[in-house]
């Protein structure tokens, strides 16, 4: 038997061995989540609870795995009859075995994302023309996707977060009840349908939910804060026998509204459930008591949380430094030198890692760590410069400075409708037999040589290319990336894209970055040289990841951990990012986003913010810190010190 008692401290021994009913465990950042799960499992399974009796819906099906294997190494059995997974896992076992109910054959195919986007996509072509800018199939997918996990319909999804696509409500809603269709036809289902199946299979067949539902004596859930409502739909009524239903989560790390996830889910289960029983997790294993402090007194700030205060059981260490620089290239400038520092100093450069709020804040740092050529490892996505949109918009820049750039043209063309591969060979050849192919593509002749399906969007791309070359070479490089965005690569993106808005970000900054350029030759130049940087590096494959510093974005850094933290951009309208404000409840969720960033970090905190921006027309734009720096800045003034390490950084 395990001796529970010397195993866990007494917060989490408290939630380990309390008895059935509904409880929610508040987990602070660091303070054994995990373990509290696994050896609740384990505590459940030496009580006499069979395997097959116990439910743990997680949401990755790694921590499934971790979390099983590290019960049965500590009661030294099996475990391959428990429902352990994600929540998608489990509701695919449940149809599997009830598909007949829903109207499914039990050998029913699933669709990965790309199959479904690709299926939409030819639904709405079947629907005949339709203009350049209807939503591709990758986006229908994600408003659908929406809808179905936050039980909205379509119009209350467009209407929130595609406005743009208001018009083409109709034939959205078309889309929808052929795709449903056309699945039953085909016996397949998408992702969100394995459980949207399993929550109509228990609205609707009582016998189905009492014969699941009573065979689940315990159920558990990980990461409650994340659910969805589909999500948090199906546990209730696979709980609602025995209400027997722990659900561990951290109010303070709720982030991730955008994707469906519902704040609300976890501030109002003592509401749901008047019997429930709170325990706290409170003692962490991580950070130093410093850095413990400065996420406390941000947290505070929040209105909606369950109050708890992380106390450390680390000795004292260095106090967080506040890090005021100039400019973004400054501030990259700073972070580069830090990090070579410390690397010459014996740290592992995989133990160090730069958050930020979105992607597009770390463009100047990319620039700088391949410039000093400091490996790095990016987990908010790809390298800046190799992303498919900024390729997309450099293209047409590429073209006016070099109309014999075929590879240049190839791209650009492609972007529009109806112009496959031969049409945009035939553009390409008929451009180039002359000496000024941008001539050839303004004439009449240009178009009327075309297919006439592909005319529509040969225009589109004419548009462009006339806004750009309107003034000759003589445009400055930022005002011409500005007007492919005006002039139609905008309306590319929210087509397209169902993070357009991330996207058109990316490119506002490539075009702040383009304003400290005065001829087009010498802003493509820099970006080639930049990017052919990054492939030899990549070619060498000199470094192993341990050997690479990690940038990643607050969101996909959840969960992870690293001795020394950098976080940049912290300055007011980059974090909090201005348009997460104008959401409901936004500036909590950013909140709990700097909370999160700061509770990564173990021994070392650098918090890093320009003072200046630059932006066309206006110059040099002041911008003072982030909001979060400043509140804390505030609380502390009837303290007996700052939480901060001001640093002045005069040059580099």
């Amino acid at each position: 038997m395990i001796d529970y008692r010397k195993d866990l401290n007494p917060e989490q021994f408290r939630a380990v061995t309390a008895g059935g009913g509904p409880i929610l465990v508040i987990a602070g950042a660091g303070s054994g989540k995990t373990r509290t799960l696994t050896y609740r499992v384990a505590y459940l399974v030496e009580s006499g609870i069979r395997p097959e009796n116990i439910l743990l819906a997680t949401f990755t099906n790694k921590a499934a795995k971790e979390m099983t294997c590290r019960v049965e190494t500590l009661i030294g059995m099996e475990l391959g009859r428990l429902w352990a997974g994600t929540f998608h896992h489990i509701a695919h076992l449940i149809l599997r075995r009830f598909a007949s109910r829903v109207g499914l054959e039990r050998r029913f195919g699933i669709m990965d994302e790309e199959d479904a986007a690709h299926l939409l996509g030819t639904i709405s072509r079947s629907l005949g023309d339709l203009p350049d800018e209807f939503p591709r199939g990758n986006v229908i997918r994600e408003i659908f996707s929406l809808g179905v996990n936050t039980q909205t319909d379509v119009e209350a999804v467009v209407a929130f977060r595609y406005p743009y696509f208001t018009d083409c409500l109709d034939k959205l809603l078309e889309i929808k009840s052929l795709y449903r269709d056309r699945k039953m036809e085909m016996n397949l289902v998408d992702f969100d349908d394995l459980i949207f199946y399993c929550v109509e299979l228990f609205r609707s067949c009582p016998d189905v939910l009492e014969e699941l539902a009573g065979g689940l004596h315990y159920v558990l859930v990980d990461e409650y804060q994340d659910t969805s409502a589909l999500q948090n739909e199906f546990i209730d009524r696979l709980a609602s026998s025995h209400r027997n239903l722990m659900v561990v989560g951290d109010d303070a790390q709720s982030i991730y509204s955008f994707r469906g996830a519902d704040f609300g889910h976890i501030m109002e289960f003592g509401r749901k459930y008047p019997d429930a029983a709170i325990y706290k997790l409170e003692t962490n294993y991580r950070s130093t008591p410093e850095i413990l402090d400065l996420a406390n007194r941000s947290i505070a700030n929040n209105e909606r949380q369950f109050f708890k205060e992380l106390k450390s059981i680390r000795g004292p260490g260095a106090r967080p430094a506040l890090v005021p620089l100039r400019t973004s290239v400054q501030q990259a400038e700073f972070v580069a030198q830090r990090l070579g520092e410390f690397v010459l100093s014996g740290s592992a450069p995989g133990e160090i890692a730069v958050l930020y709020r979105a992607h597009f804040h770390s463009m100047e740092l990319q620039m700088e760590l391949t410039r000093r050529s400091i490996p790095f490892e990016i987990r908010s996505g790809i390298r800046f410069f190799e992303q498919a949109h900024v390729k997309d918009a450099v293209s047409f820049l590429r073209i006016a400075a070099n109309p014999r750039d075929e590879n240049a043209w190839m791209r650009s063309l492609s972007l529009f409708g109806k112009v496959g591969k031969k049409t945009a060979e035939k553009a390409w050849k008929k451009v180039s037999e002359k000496e000024d192919p941008l001539d050839v593509l303004m004439s009449d002749e240009f178009l009327k040589d075309m297919p006439k399906a592909a005319r529509a969007g040969l225009e589109e791309f004419r548009k462009i290319m006339r806004g750009v070359t309107e003034d000759g070479l003589d445009g400055f490089p930022a005002v011409l990336l500005e007007r492919v965005i005006d002039e139609g690569y905008g309306d590319h993106l929210r087509s397209r894209f169902p993070d357009a808005q991330s996207r058109a970000d990316d490119l506002s900054q490539l075009s702040r970055y383009a304003a400290q350029f005065r001829t087009l030759h010498d802003f493509l130049g820099e970006l080639a040289l930049f990017t052919s940087a990054a492939e030899i590096d990549r070619a060498q494959g000199r470094e192993r990841p341990e050997d690479r510093v990690v940038l990643s974005t607050i969101h996909q850094a959840k969960g992870l951990e690293w001795s020394v933290v950098f976080l940049i951009g912290c300055a007011e309208g980059m974090f909090p990012l201005a348009r997460a404000l104008k959401e409901d409840g936004g500036e909590e969720e950013e909140r709990r986003l700097f909370y999160v960033a700061a509770t990564r970090a173990k021994d070392e905190l650098y918090i890093c913010y320009p003072s200046m921006v630059f932006r066309r027309g206006l110059g040099g734009t002041y911008m003072g810190p982030s909001r979060f720096i400043e509140e804390i800045r505030w609380g502390c003034a009837k303290q007996e010190s700052s939480p901060f390490e001001l640093w002045q950084i005069s040059n580099l």
